[in-house]
């Protein structure tokens, strides 16, 4: 997605949800300056090809995770988007790559890290004290804003952790992707919402909507972009299997 393009969905978004975007400029520099010390990766730096599997943190989560690891291949490059490293790591798999905004389990997403996971490092309004407590501390971080892109901190598109998790994917080269864990329903999991005591839980009304315009931002990447999307949601392992 062209930065115009992407700047669009941005404004609908900010008046949509009463965003600031003075805070979430206010944070992307607060990363840019830490990523300025020596931590920021170049896009170059991580790992591109064909092939990807994105993991979202919805229901259907734990179950995908579990099909996947009976045929993974290595030929796909994995992508957890923030909580979802929980699930993967539960399976003794660790993702390549994590999208985050840092809200997810904080230990679960250093363990993966410690374990050469790259962390594309997401800076927005609300995270500020995150970025300042815990991205001094990761390694392998790229950063990403939904604003003006600096120097170290980038902009592919994208809102929430999972979509965004897909713009990635695109951007480094993918032309067959498959989407894990992606529900986009009123109900969300304790990967998304480590919080709520069940395996699942009501996603809320802000989250709901979170969810409608992550959706929406995919279909957007189906429509335009040179790249075949399989949700595991609605088509079974035989299709994954075709996608290999």
């Amino acid at each position: 997605m062209e930065l115009e393009v992407w700047m669009g969905w941005y404004e609908e978004i900010l008046k949509k949800f009463g965003f600031n975007k003075e805070d979430d400029e206010k944070t992307a520099r607060r990363l840019n300056e830490i990523l300025s010390k020596g931590k920021a990766l170049s896009l170059s730096e991580l790992p591109s090809g064909e092939n990807f599997i994105v993991f979202g943190a919805g229901p259907s989560l734990k179950k995908h995770v579990k099909s996947i690891k009976k045929v993974y291949s290595t030929d796909f490059i994995l992508v957890a988007a923030d909580g979802a490293t929980t699930a993967l790591l539960e399976e003794d798999m660790v993702p390549h790559i994590i999208v985050t905004d840092l809200d997810g389990n904080i230990d679960d997403l250093i363990i993966a890290n410690n374990k050469n996971a790259f962390m594309v490092v997401h800076a927005h309004g609300n995270n500020l004290e995150n970025i300042l407590k815990y991205s001094g501390s990761l390694k392998k971080v790229i950063g990403t804003t939904q604003s003006v892109p600096l120097k170290y901190v980038h902009n592919f598109g994208g809102f929430t952790d999972g979509d965004r998790a897909v713009f990635l994917a695109v951007q480094l080269g993918a032309k067959k992707l498959i989407l894990a864990g992606m529900d986009f329903g009123k109900v969300v999991s304790k990967y998304s919402r480590p919080e709520i005591d069940s395996e699942v839980g009501p996603a809320g009304p802000i989250k709901e909507l979170k969810l409608e315009y992550a959706e929406k931002l995919i279909q957007w990447i189906i429509k335009n972009e040179k790249v075949e999307v399989c949700n595991l949601k609605h088509s079974n392992l035989e299709k994954f299997l075709e996608l290999k």
